[in-house]
């Protein structure tokens, strides 16, 4: 010990900063993960709580009707404009919230299922062409399979030339609400099976054997075992779908009818000529997931994130 701080003592200067500050470090391992996560979380706190503040503080400002121009005058106008019933606004922010929900259960519903049989039935090698097969299509772009469902849904599209063949009517689904929702359905679909599979994978065996030896049937299984234990997962899925649904703007522009606005084509189309009131009807998806999250929180489904 003695030559130790000996040769401690003789270094270059530096040399002996640097052993010093790092046995300052050693002795108090708080400070180092203070360090370490000091960098991020102020990152975090600049770039994304600051935009967000940011964005609320613009809402109470308004726009010049004339020369487009924001004017720093604070005022709730913006709010009253969106919850006037003299407004489509309202009737606007209720069709994304039920297309959102829409959306959400028709993938919880698809979705149980397959992530069932990945995660309690299947074998190694399938699960693995399984989650190839659900991950395949997050690798093309959102637009290309947008296009390629437009061209699916068209009067002479794959769904028609399928129900002539089975003698049925032709399906006018091209650019309507169900156009939308059949798309949202498949391009969120992933975002709900991967959460889904991971609550339902960790489900004990044993308790499955213990239900089957108390004399339970498969309903029964699923209503009180299989069901409350993937609750977490199924909830973290909705978070995605549901979100995802909500902030959309491209779907309907692309896939939707004349009455197909959503709350981010009203955002689009007013951010370059009302800045303003685009925030003020962006805050309101934002509340609504506030107010989600905090109910998922409550239900555990961030343990299955």
């Amino acid at each position: 010990m003695a030559a130790d701080a000996g040769a401690l003592e003789a270094g270059p200067p530096l040399r002996r900063a640097r052993l010093r500050l790092s046995g300052f470090f050693w002795r108090r391992p708080w400070l180092r993960a203070v360090g370490l996560l000091t960098p991020p979380l102020a990152a975090f706190l600049v770039v994304y709580v600051g935009s967000l503040g940011v964005l609320f503080v613009s809402s109470l400002w308004t726009s010049n009707s004339f020369t487009s121009e924001i004017e720093h005058t604070w005022t709730f106008a913006n709010y009253r404009t969106i919850f006037s019933t003299a407004n489509p606004y309202l009737h606007v922010a209720g069709f994304t919230l039920k297309m959102a929900a829409g959306v959400t259960v028709t993938d919880a519903i698809l979705a149980f299922p397959l992530a069932f049989f990945m995660a309690r039935v299947t074998g190694r090698r399938m699960r693995a062409v399984l989650f190839v097969m659900v991950l395949l299509p997050l690798w093309s772009s959102y637009l290309v399979r947008i296009y390629a469902w437009q061209t699916i849904l068209a009067h002479n599209g794959a769904i028609n030339w399928a129900l002539n063949g089975l003698g049925l009517p032709d399906q006018s689904l091209s650019y309507t609400n169900t156009a939308m929702w059949i798309v949202y359905s498949y391009v969120w679909l992933p975002f709900m099976v991967l959460p889904l599979y991971a609550g339902l994978e960790r489900i004990p065996d044993s308790y499955l054997e213990a239900s089957a030896d108390l004399g339970a049937r498969g309903w029964r299984t699923f209503r009180s075992i299989i069901l409350p234990l993937a609750l977490p997962g199924l909830v973290a899925g909705s978070i995605f779908t549901f979100a995802l649904t909500l902030g959309d703007y491209i779907t309907p522009l692309l896939v939707g009818g004349t009455n197909s606005d959503m709350i981010g084509n009203y955002v689009y189309d007013n951010f370059a000529t009302n800045l303003p009131f685009a925030a003020a009807f962006t805050v309101i998806p934002m509340a609504v997931m506030g107010v989600y999250l905090l109910l998922a929180r409550r239900l555990g489904a961030f343990e299955a994130l």
